[in-house]
């Protein structure tokens, strides 16, 4: 279980942080926990936060990218794809994921990864930060970015606003 290694991030206020939470539409119960989970951790952190619905898994990274693009200073990418019985789930699991990385590498806009590829429906359900789920995917993502964006912002180089151009 992914869980049990999780790491202990000590997260720092980030004052005037604006995040853009970009969320998938299939699978509307565990979207809705792991949408749920990511609106909590920002607001626990006094974060401005935008919500962005889109179809799918696979339309995430082109809207992420548009996110990056628009200036917010970190963007978490919510979805989830469940394994069936053709190859499409390794498609989408790819392309989604490589497409992500590449929006956060080209665009140096910290990208919260919060992509589920589980094998069966009660794979999602446990990580979607639901009631009786053993993991919060949604609120990890955050975290995720705002360490992330925390970190880039300790390297970037004195007088700078932020680490991205």
């Amino acid at each position: 279980m992914s869980a049990s290694g999780a790491p202990a991030l000590d997260l720092v206020r980030l004052p005037g942080l604006r995040v853009a939470v970009v969320a998938s539409s299939w699978h509307e119960e565990v979207m809705g926990g792991l949408v749920d989970g990511a609106v909590r951790a920002l607001e626990e952190h006094d974060v401005t936060h935008e919500l962005i619905r889109v179809p799918g898994a696979f339309e995430l990274p082109i809207v992420v990218q548009a996110a990056a693009a628009a200036g917010f200073d970190a963007v978490v990418a919510l979805g989830v794809v469940i394994r069936g019985g053709t190859p499409h789930f390794d498609y989408v699991c790819t392309a989604t994921t490589d497409g992500l990385t590449r929006v956060a590498l080209d665009s140096g806009v910290p990208v919260g990864f919060g992509l589920l590829t589980c094998d069966t429906d009660e794979q999602a359900l446990a990580r979607a930060g639901l009631a009786g789920s053993i993991e919060d995917k949604g609120r990890e993502a955050v975290e995720a970015a705002l360490s992330t964006v925390a970190t880039l912002r300790g390297l970037a180089p004195k007088g700078s606003v932020g680490f991205a151009s």
